[in-house]
């Protein structure tokens, strides 16, 4: 199937899929800002709130080309600003007006703080009885931990991810990406839609508690349960424990991940490299003698690909129907076929004028596509249309911001 052919049925009048709900978005970092971009990536109108003036600036790589910040037009496209100091009691009442129109709350502070500002679960709800209040957090709203404060590298040392990650012979690593922030904004934008199924059921709003340990123990492969029950888990660097060869192999100009987890897959591998005599021979016939012989096996793929071009030697590997991929940078997926194709890359006009390859949302839906619509918003740029939607005339919105409210 090509692209035209997956979207013939699309509609143009559509921004995605969740069109019709209002999301109030009271977060900051990632994780929370991730899930208000899911949900806003989906057609929903996010109305994120900011601080006047914005926070201070931030030691974040700029994007290429512009004077902004890539966590604040990652995560915070698609959205609309309201500028608020809910420090405020007239701010707490604004961000209370606004809630009573929303169908969805999310905020990611520390358990507790937005009860102390009179803006929690319990202050929301008594203005919008069947309001969705996501509540995204390190450690989550009970437990012995919940006070703590949180970033996603806490919570890959604390849940055992970081123990297993990196070379056998080397120290544990994080992760290069702030993995347990995406995984809990994920989660805290699924739950909200299944919270969302919940409230049009039944009319009943309620509060959801979602956190990044439990996010990343969640997507842990089991390894939570082998632990509980006594497994002993090491760490495997590029390869598996429970299939070879699946290594990263160096070429002349560069490198490929190669990965059989079947013996008729290995079968195919002997005859791609002209080993056809190792396609059956002890301690490389089967998997399970493959995994008592990794070094061996491991110096015959090696010896392969050590004199052939990575597209040489992926060609023939993807020819013969196998699993394998050029070793990239993100510089070098960026340019692939593939990825424009799939539109993960969409050039986006952002506030500052310039223009910026955003990356674009994962699920495709072919009647109601999605898109980054535009750039993340300035601190307040939607302060008199929102507010002029919430009913705050001209004197009113004017006297806010002589308090400095907005």
């Amino acid at each position: 199937m090509d692209k035209a052919e997956f979207y013939r049925n699309a509609r143009p009048d559509s921004t995605g899929p969740l069109e019709t709900l209002r999301v109030v978005d009271c977060t900051t970092a990632w994780a929370g800002p991730m899930a208000g971009c899911l949900l806003a990536d989906m057609g929903a109108d996010v109305v994120h709130i900011d601080l006047p003036g914005g926070l201070p600036p931030q030691q974040q790589p700029l994007i290429g080309g512009t004077g902004l910040n890539f966590v604040n037009q990652t995560v915070n496209r698609n959205k609309r600003s309201l500028s608020l100091d809910l420090r405020t009691e007239a701010g707490q009442g604004v961000f209370l007006d606004l809630v009573a129109t929303a169908d969805v709350v999310v905020e990611n502070f520390r358990p507790g703080t937005l009860d102390t500002w009179g803006i929690g679960y319990e202050h929301c709800r008594s203005v919008k009885p069947d309001i969705v209040y996501v509540s995204i957090s390190g450690w989550g709203q009970f437990g012995p931990w919940t006070e703590r404060a949180g970033y996603d590298p806490a919570a890959l040392a604390a849940g055992g991810w970081m123990s297993l990650n990196g070379s056998p012979e080397g120290p544990p690593v994080k992760a290069p990406t702030f993995l347990a922030d995406d995984l809990a904004g994920m989660h805290g934008a699924l739950s909200a839609l299944a919270a969302l199924r919940h409230r049009d059921r039944t009319g009943e709003g309620q509060h959801v508690d979602v956190c990044l340990l439990d996010s990343l123990l969640f997507h842990s492969n089991g390894l939570l349960s082998l632990g509980a029950t006594g497994v002993p888990l090491e760490r495997w660097g590029s390869q598996v424990s429970v299939t070879h060869p699946c290594d990263v192999y160096h070429c002349r100009d560069g490198s490929l991940y190669l990965a059989i987890a079947l013996d008729n897959h290995w079968r195919r591998l002997c005859e791609v490299i002209d080993r056809a005599d190792l396609a059956r021979a002890p301690g490389f016939g089967r998997n399970a003698e493959r995994l008592g012989n990794r070094d061996a096996v491991n110096d015959v793929i090696r010896d392969w690909c050590a004199n052939r071009s990575v597209y040489e030697a992926l060609g023939r590997l993807l020819d013969a129907g196998l699993v394998a991929a050029k070793l990239n940078t993100y510089a070098d997926a960026a340019h692939e076929p593939h990825v424009i194709e799939r539109d993960m890359l969409q050039p986006t006009r952002l506030s500052d004028g310039s223009t910026a390859p955003l990356t674009g949302p994962a699920a495709k839906f072919s009647r109601t596509p999605t898109r980054v619509r535009h750039g993340a918003r300035p601190p307040g740029t939607d302060n008199d249309d929102i507010l002029a939607e919430l009913g705050y005339d001209d004197d009113r919105r004017e006297q806010l911001r002589a308090e400095h409210i907005i």
